[in-house]
């Protein structure tokens, strides 16, 4: 099965299991990927977090039951997932603008959100830049976070704080002084590396984690000269890397310069590519400085 088949595989499994238990892995496994890498294409490719895309479909079906049978308010919550009548009287008016009972009524308006479908868009108005290179094993060092899909809760024991986005991670670093202090302890930059991008970066799903969960890091490569003492160190094995570079654009675009690029990659560029990603790992380099910015995704990949 090629990338599209086996994205619309994962949505006929939500589709089937609407009235039930949602297994993120199992879902994701229709897709060939772990859930984490899953959620993170749906939401660059539909511009929705799957969450929210369950959420109105369940409501959209739900909407369709109070119009066409006499089932009990109480039990379309039950079927749809909802604790209790008020939790899901609450999120069908957020979503349709009238109550359950109100659904019921002739004329009432509501709003339907149908199943997605992911197909091939033809556009080839705009030139995507790539690049695939090899490269041995190395290792990157920082600051480490585990963080649970969708709801972005930090899961380390004795941490009292979330990380909602990596912005909030940046920010975070850079308040406390911990950017310059990696940014210090990484010295040069590898040969292997783009000499546009500065010494500082992220990295997504780079180990195993428990199910549910991922790690991130604001991360330096290691260099003859690195100071790693004190930091999370993690080993990259040797991959056939997909290395997208962004146009330069002001700083204050960034987030969403990488939105945008990883919606191409996923939407344009692997569909049409005789490549697939090659587990969940992610890179995301940073480079500019305080008015543009540059950014590349790192993917590591292998051929169909």
């Amino acid at each position: 099965m090629d990338w599209l088949t086996r994205m619309n595989a994962a949505i006929v499994y939500i589709e089937e299991n609407l009235d039930g238990d949602i297994d993120y892995e199992a879902m994701a496994k229709k897709a060939c990927c772990s859930s984490h890498n899953f959620t993170r294409m749906f939401s660059f490719v539909t511009d929705v977090s799957l969450s929210e895309y369950i959420r109105r479909r369940r409501l959209t079906r739900a909407a369709y039951d109070l119009q066409n049978s006499g089932t009990k308010v109480i039990d379309v919550a039950v079927k749809y997932g909802y604790d209790s009548p008020i939790s899901f009287a609450r999120a069908f008016q957020q979503l349709h603008g009238v109550t359950p009972s109100e659904a019921r009524n002739d004329g009432a308006t509501l709003k339907a959100y149908p199943q997605m479908s992911f197909q091939i868009q033809i556009k080839g108005e705009k030139e995507m830049d790539y690049r695939i290179e090899t490269k041995e094993a190395f290792q990157i060092f920082g600051i480490e976070r585990i963080c649970k899909d969708e709801e972005t809760e930090i899961v380390n024991p004795g941490d009292t704080h979330e990380i909602a986005l990596v912005d909030d991670q940046w920010e975070e670093c850079y308040e406390n002084g911990e950017f310059d202090k990696l940014n210090n302890a990484a010295g040069e930059l590898p040969p292997f590396v783009n000499g546009k991008v500065s010494k500082v970066h992220v990295a997504f799903a780079y180990k195993n984690t428990k199910p549910g969960t991922f790690a991130t890091m604001l991360f330096a490569f290691r260099g003859p000269a690195s100071n790693m003492e004190g930091y999370t160190v993690a080993d990259i094995p040797a991959h056939t890397w997909a290395i997208f570079p962004s146009e330069v654009h002001p700083m204050n675009q960034q987030d969403e310069v990488v939105t945008a690029l990883n919606k191409r990659i996923y939407t344009e560029w692997f569909p049409a590519s005789n490549y697939e990603p090659v587990g969940d790992l992610e890179f995301e380099l940073y480079g500019g400085d305080d008015q543009n910015g540059y950014i590349e995704v790192w993917l590591p990949v292998k051929k169909i």
